[in-house]
């Protein structure tokens, strides 16, 4: 879907979007088309509204969007991206969105951004001839009074072009997304938007002595790839680092899944965050120097498999004792983690990881655990993600956790084989390997990276994080 800005709408056929806010006694209609009236008995603006009507004299479609009186971010943007998920049959060859004076610039980032996301189709191995609608052939126009209102525009469309790149990556089956996949669309992604990519196959992770990250993918004939990619800005003042989890399927290992491995595709998407992070970043060009690091592993099963036991080395030099081969995102982690820190010294760390079903059962589908012992980068990554939608709230990050870690055999072990405090014992883990890192943030996304919606039958992506680490690096 291509965007533009248009200042005329007297000739315009097609589509046209107009959104309200909800007034009890009367809605106030869009001076620009004084003949489209509707009763407040059929139309009010209440959120999750809609109304069609359509003008024979000239054949448009109105498309009135009840937004509710004080509508989020999210609210917003889910009922736009509801128009172009389930009523694609409304857009021929183009659609306008005209925005009042109250429509600030949030509801047009949110409105368009919106409309872009609900293009986004799971039928990738469908017959083509199912796949009707080619939104690359749609022209969305907007007409609005805000200014800077074609910057915006086209930072949406990239907002939404970044995730739709996220729910790509999460969303196609293992076969297709494996490590050499993913390290392969971090070098082009570098080369189309700015930013260098640095790959370490097997034998380069050994030399450089990443061995909890080798460790996991020794079960798989899948070659694991270490990712390093790096943007810079000449107007940065800050160095920001991120990791994400890249197990591209997770079978558990030799403490094989039970239950729900058909979803462990899923398993990435930590690294789809950081990957479609980069992107965007890149992308709009923000004034910030950012080094990120996508360890990428199958965790499979054959007779070269980590076993249970089994105590690893690591990049940082201390030793892990294996309790659970399903504990194996935060091995990884530990490696990419160390490695960042020790080498690129960044001001400030975030990691992403789908890590524990603890952060589900404590916080649903709906936010995300966050684990920081910095207040600042806390309060900063809450309020990042409260503007757009993407909630996290912190968990104890306590001290007195930390010996449910502790191994008789090596300096730490990597599960400590307790149902209760998992995304905790998790998250110190994690904190071993930081160097006592002042700035570092733990973000468990194992409930909100893939899961259920309107928007497909299916459980699938939803490309948490991408924006709030945009929101995040334009606010530090």
């Amino acid at each position: 879907m291509k965007t533009n800005l248009t200042d005329t709408l007297e000739a315009f056929r097609g589509l046209i979007i107009l959104p309200f806010f909800e007034n009890e006694s009367e809605i106030q209609y869009n001076e620009n088309f004084p003949h489209i009236q509707v009763s407040k008995n059929l139309f009010s603006g209440k959120k999750d509204t809609q109304f069609l009507l359509e003008d024979r004299n000239n054949s448009n479609i109105f498309l009135f969007v009840g937004l509710g009186k004080e509508p989020e971010f999210k609210d917003i943007q889910t009922a736009f991206r509801r128009i172009s998920a389930k009523q694609e049959n409304l857009f021929e060859k183009q659609a306008l969105l005209v925005l009042t004076n109250e429509m600030g610039s949030t509801l047009l980032e949110a409105a368009v951004s919106g409309l872009i996301l609900g293009t986004y189709r799971l039928g990738y191995y469908k017959n083509p001839e199912s796949l009707v609608k080619d939104w690359s052939t749609i022209n969305l126009s907007i007409h609005t009074p805000i200014e800077n209102a074609d910057f915006l525009a086209q930072k949406s469309r990239k907002i939404a072009e970044a995730k739709i790149e996220t729910f790509y990556m999460v969303d196609l089956p293992p076969n297709k997304i494996t490590p050499s996949f993913l390290a392969d669309w971090a070098i082009k992604a570098g080369k189309k938007y700015g930013f260098d990519t640095k790959v370490l196959d097997r034998k380069k992770a050994e030399k450089e002595g990443l061995h909890a990250f080798l460790a996991v993918g020794q079960g798989s004939q899948k070659e694991p790839q270490f990712i390093i990619m790096e943007y810079r800005s000449k107007a940065s003042k800050k160095h920001f680092g991120l990791v994400g989890k890249g197990v591209t399927f997770d079978t558990g290992g030799l403490n094989i899944k039970t239950q729900g491995m058909v979803h462990m595709k899923c398993d990435m998407g930590g690294a789809a965050t950081v990957l479609g992070t980069m992107q965007l970043i890149a992308d709009l060009q923000i004034p910030v120097n950012v080094t990120a690091i996508v360890p990428c592993v199958e965790n499979s099963v054959d007779n070269q498999s980590y076993l249970p036991s089994d105590v690893i080395s690591s990049y940082s030099g201390k030793s892990i004792e294996v309790i659970d081969t399903d504990a194996e995102g935060r091995l990884i982690l530990a490696d990419g983690l160390n490695y960042l820190i020790k080498n690129y010294n960044p001001d400030s760390v975030v990691d992403f990881a789908t890590l524990t079903g603890s952060a589900v059962g404590t916080f649903g589908y709906e936010c995300a655990a966050l684990f920081s012992k910095n207040q600042d980068l806390l309060k900063l990554l809450q309020d990042s993600g409260n503007h757009v939608g993407e909630r996290v709230w912190p968990l104890p990050m306590w001290d007195i956790y930390k010996s449910e870690m502790d191994s008789e055999i090596a300096d730490i072990k990597n599960y400590h084989g307790k149902p209760f405090a998992g995304a905790i014992t998790a998250a110190k883990f994690l904190e071993f390997f930081t160097e006592n890192h002042p700035s570092w943030a733990h973000i468990d996304i194992a409930g909100t990276a893939f899961g259920d919606s309107e928007f497909a039958k299916t459980k699938h992506a939803t490309g948490f994080g991408v924006h709030l680490m945009l929101k995040l690096l334009e606010n530090i």
